[in-house]
């Protein structure tokens, strides 16, 4: 068979962005997918996870070594549409760019994996080993669907793993943790004038978030690759009218974790807190909704320097490689690996991920889908 031609890679991809999986919904994306991969014949599997929200796994190859190529499927918000200059579900080029939401993140990366992996079965470029795609559901909120992947297995056997975000010509292998808590403070209502007959929840949140932040912030904690620990007060409510004292206060808070001051660690330190202004009176109760580990792997020198290869002709410059801000499914796939496993986050995109106007370039889409087909094939073949 004829490799995809650039119309059909440019189709496929404006037929993911028309699929509106925003934050829901992976379910059609996985149809799609699941379809594309029956006409070259790939076996795909839907797995279920929640209510029309699926994961989706295909591999062609057998045996070792087995590589695993993973992106998400789920989008953010368009936001207010109005402000968009086109439709963010229709993906549209203008001046050597592709507008729309997920055009980086990450419909773009996943798009070119796939079709990738169908040019390489099609082609009969694998000669050894296994690659094997796993689609992920939700990754922008609670990174669910690889929590799914990892607890069924899929990981078990994978002996390296590269995860489409959008890098650009940029290589990561190492990112942040993220922890998502909320923090409710409970009082009792009074008229404002007469504020001894209530008990303003607003106070004691606001000192403890002071005394947090000293906390958190003087930690004096650094890690050389993904730098300082952070945390950030991102929500806060309270009160209902200007002229009653407040029964209710929340806040929301986003921490960016290091190895040296880990998830575990930041937890710790809330719950002491909490313990603390709740023994001068207050009443602090704590919800972490969201965990996820930072991921610091060695930097496999095989699978960066052949990825930096690669690539160099395609960027025209050298490939960097080092540790992203942003959190990925890595957290949950990595979770039981060691930190010398193979592993480099690489894909299409731009800074352009959750704005208004999200785009990828055009050509570097393309060359993308080109690199992944000799990266996937010649990794494996020089590890087996």
């Amino acid at each position: 068979m004829a490799k995809i031609s650039e119309a059909e890679r440019l189709q496929i991809f404006k037929d993911l962005v028309a699929i509106k999986s925003v934050n829901t919904d992976e379910e059609t994306v996985s149809e799609y997918l699941k379809d594309l991969l029956a006409k070259h014949g790939i076996e795909a599997t839907i797995i279920p996870v929640s209510e029309h929200r699926t994961d989706l796994q295909a591999e062609i190859g057998s045996g070792k070594p087995v590589l695993g190529i993973s992106g998400h499927m789920d989008v953010v918000s368009a936001g207010d549409e109005s402000q968009w200059t086109s439709d963010p579900f229709t993906l549209t080029e203008r001046d050597g760019k592709l507008y729309g939401r997920g055009a980086a993140d990450m419909k773009s990366g996943l798009a070119a994996m796939v079709i990738a992996m169908i040019d390489i079965h099609d082609q009969d470029l694998l000669k050894t080993g296994t690659i094997r795609l796993m689609a992920t559901m939700g990754e922008e909120v609670g990174e669910l669907g690889s929590r799914t992947f990892a607890k069924n297995g899929a990981m078990t056997d994978v002996d390296a793993l590269i995860i489409g975000e959008p890098s650009g010509y940029r290589i990561a292998y190492a990112h942040k943790g993220s922890m998502d808590i909320r923090l409710t403070s409970t009082g009792k209502a009074a008229h404002s004038s007469m504020p001894g007959q209530g008990y303003n929840a607003i106070d004691p949140l606001i000192e403890l978030l002071h005394d947090a932040n000293h906390q958190f912030r003087g930690a004096d904690k650094h890690n050389q690759l993904l730098g300082d620990l952070s945390f950030n007060t991102t929500i806060f409510q309270g009160g209902n009218q200007v002229n009653s004292i407040p029964e209710r206060a929340v806040a929301e808070i986003n921490a960016r974790t290091i190895p040296e001051f880990d998830n575990d660690v930041a937890e710790q330190l809330l719950d002491q807190l909490v313990e603390k202004w709740n023994k001068r009176g207050a009443k602090l109760s704590k919800e972490t909704y969201m965990s996820q580990p930072s991921v610091e792997t060695l930097g496999d020198p095989d699978l960066i320097s052949l990825a930096q290869s690669i690539a160099k002709p395609y960027a025209g410059h050298d490939i960097e490689a080092g540790a992203i801000p942003a959190v990925t499914d890595a957290s949950n796939m990595l979770a039981d690996k060691p930190k010398d496993f193979p592993f480099i986050i690489f894909g299409p995109g731009s800074q352009s991920v959750h704005q208004v106007n999200e785009y990828v370039d055009k050509q570097m889409y393309l060359n993308f889908v080109d690199i992944y087909e000799q990266l996937f094939t010649e990794y494996l073949e020089n590890k087996h």
